[in-house]
């Protein structure tokens, strides 16, 4: 990832977007502090579709298993056989 301060990152934005473009995120930062980071297009569409995917974390997934002690269906499956 490529650091620019502000003040470069205004005069040479050609530059910072081109690398962006080049799949090399640009952070533009001021003093200590990182203000943005230039991605390409599709990159950033890729992060909002994984962020809209949004899967349960595995306590959520666990938590949410019915708690009724129901009945549910049982498959009739021989187990397999492991070669040692």
């Amino acid at each position: 990832m490529g650091d620019w301060s502000l003040e470069d990152a205004m005069s040479r934005f050609h530059a910072v977007v081109k690398a962006a473009m080049e799949g090399m995120p640009q952070r533009v930062i001021s003093g200590a502090n990182a203000l943005v980071v230039v991605v390409d297009a599709a990159e950033f569409d890729r992060l909002k579709r994984v962020e809209s995917a949004s899967a349960p974390s595995l306590p959520e997934f666990l938590l949410a298993i019915p708690q009724d002690d129901g009945e549910f269906e049982r498959i009739d499956v021989a187990p397999r056989e492991i070669d040692l």
